[in-house]
């Protein structure tokens, strides 16, 4: 019996981290609210409190689960490319998911924004990043990169793909075609 009590606290709070991460890009970080959470989870209020200490607590768990997949991801699809060539081009491919306006990318927008005001979030979200600039490093080096020059490299990768998430969202005609010459050449330098 307390296996299955055990699998539906999961269950609930998963659910209660999918409705955190639903409700951000439609209300923002500050606007989700307890009851907002409970609502679209199905659960009542005090559930909320159960699992999590705060709505604080909750969005931050909910949204660094999003970024560590994510980052995970690019960093494993970067290094699994064969080459600079085809990375770019699968880099380009990915950033057409995102608008700038859709879900995600309003997310990560929220969170960047709270990750300024609530340093537990500010220090979770850098060691993400910070894994993974040194996860691409590592692969740029095998590439052919130096190594000091490598790691600024990757961290002017993760600035750029950032960055065109913000632009896209300012600029619905961003030519994301016309950006895959100059990430060639950022990330080129040393390979054959």
């Amino acid at each position: 019996m307390a296996h299955v009590s055990g699998e539906r606290g999961q269950a609930t709070r998963q659910r209660l981290l999918d409705a955190a991460v639903a409700l951000v890009p439609e209300v923002g970080w500050g606007g989700v609210t307890t009851r907002l959470i409970a609502e679209r989870a199905g659960v009542a209020p005090g559930v909320v409190h159960y699992h999590f200490p705060s709505v604080t607590d909750l969005l931050v768990t909910a949204g660094l689960g999003v970024t560590g997949a994510l980052l995970d991801r690019l960093a494993e699809e970067l290094s699994a490319s064969p080459g600079i060539e085809e990375s770019v081009d699968w880099l380009v491919g990915e950033l057409s998911r995102y608008s700038g306006t859709d879900p995600a990318s309003l997310l990560l927008t929220e969170m960047f924004l709270a990750a300024t005001r609530l340093p537990q979030l500010r220090e979770r979200l850098f060691e993400q990043l910070a894994a993974f600039r040194s996860r691409v490093a590592a692969w740029l080096v095998r590439r052919g990169h130096g190594g000091d020059d490598a790691y600024a490299t990757a961290v002017m990768l993760a600035a750029a793909v950032d960055g065109v998430m913000l632009h896209r969202a300012l600029d619905p005609d961003f030519d994301l075609a016309a950006i895959a010459g100059p990430l060639r050449a950022l990330l080129g330098h040393g390979e054959d």
